[in-house]
Order: structure tokens, then sequence, then C-alpha cells
């Protein structure tokens, strides 16, 4: 069926870019955080936040808003890999943790090492990636057997509503994904400063995540 081949081709794009930007960001935290054995507290915020909005941005795909819903009424009673997709995601929420907790004891004055923290951006990296493999193995096919008909006319309309809310919002401010390179972090034991002479403000330490089912 046309429309269910556009829909899953969209949703194997979106996959592409959202895989680019996991990659991405695992790349750039390993050549900053390799060479470093201290890390300071502005780099575990930086790197909490990101990974953060690279979880939180999980959530406002399109195979997580209109896929796996019509799945879910198209065949109630097919859980187990919805289930597994879903422990991926908590998997990567332990990761975040993991780095949010490491950010609280460096407020105590807890020394803190950057193996860890990048042990910490692979198994959060490693969740999402393994996820996207097995929604485009797995979850797409399962989508072809159980979705049938007038379904697919209605996610299609879903997506091209959806499509036209994210231009529309383009206008209005910047997407969090994909990630971009920024600037170097400041180095652990020392605060880069302004062209003025102030040191920068450190980013907000993120909020605590829950999981969602």
């Amino acid at each position: 069926m046309l429309t269910a081949t556009y829909i899953l081709v969209s949703l194997s794009v979106e996959q592409a870019s959202i895989r680019m930007s996991l990659l991405a960001f695992q790349k750039y935290m390993q050549v900053q955080l390799r060479q470093q054995s201290r890390l300071s507290l502005a780099q575990l915020q930086y790197t909490g936040d990101w990974l953060n909005r690279l979880y939180q941005g999980s959530y406002w795909r399109k195979v997580e808003m209109y896929l796996i819903p019509a799945i879910r009424q198209a065949a109630p009673h097919v859980d187990g890999l919805l289930d597994e997709l879903n422990g991926l995601n908590h998997a990567a929420l332990e990761s975040i943790n993991v780095v949010q907790q490491r950010a609280g004891a460096a407020i105590d004055h807890s020394e803190l090492q950057a193996e860890q923290l990048c042990a910490a951006i692979d198994a959060f990296c490693a969740a999402l990636l393994q996820r996207l493999e097995k929604e485009e193995r797995e979850l797409f096919a399962l989508a072809r057997k159980v979705i049938v008909g007038e379904a697919w006319f209605a996610i299609a309309y879903q997506f091209l509503a959806h499509d036209a809310r994210a231009q529309e919002a383009r206008r209005g401010k910047a997407q969090v994904l994909p990630f971009v390179l920024p600037a170097p972090l400041p180095a652990a034991g020392g605060a880069e400063t302004l062209a003025d002479g102030a040191a920068p403000a450190p980013p907000a330490p993120p909020q605590p995540l829950r999981a969602q089912a």
C-alpha cells in the first residue's frame, strides 16, 4: 500500500536524523572528555542538560506520537515488543540519572572521573540506538501486519498536520535536534571567561526525570 510505504519511509528519515544526533553527541563528548581525569560541575551540568534534551526529544517523534498508538489500537494484545522498547527508554533514563547524581556529588566536593561519565553517555546512546534499530526492524514490520485500510490514511493525515505545526514552530524558536557541535567545554578545574573578564554562569542543572510508559 502506497500510503503505508510513504509513512514508513518518512519515519525512517526521522530515525536517521535522530541517529545522527546521538552519534554526533557521543563522538563530541568522547573527544572532549576522554583526555580528562577530573570533571568540572559545568561539564556535568552541560552533559546532563543535553542527555535530557535528547531523551525528551524521543517522545516527540512520530513513531511515539502516532504509529505506536495506532498499533495499540489495531492490536491491543501485542505488548511484548512495545515493552522491550519501553525498557530501552528506561535504560537510557537510568544513564541520565547517573549523570545527575554525579553532578550532585560534585556540589559536595567529590572528585569525579571522566571515564565514568563517558560510560554513562555510551550507555545512554547505546540504549536509544538499539531502540531505533528495533523499531525499524521489528516495529515497522508489525505495523504493516496489524494496521490496515483507513487507519494508514488517518496516520498520514496526522503526519501532515504534525509537519505543518513543526514548520510553524521553527519560525519562532530553534529545535532541540539535531545536536550541533558547540564551543569547547570549559576545562576541569578552571572557568572560561567572557570578553569583559567575568566568568560565565554555568547552565542550570537538569531536573530529575520520570520514565514515561
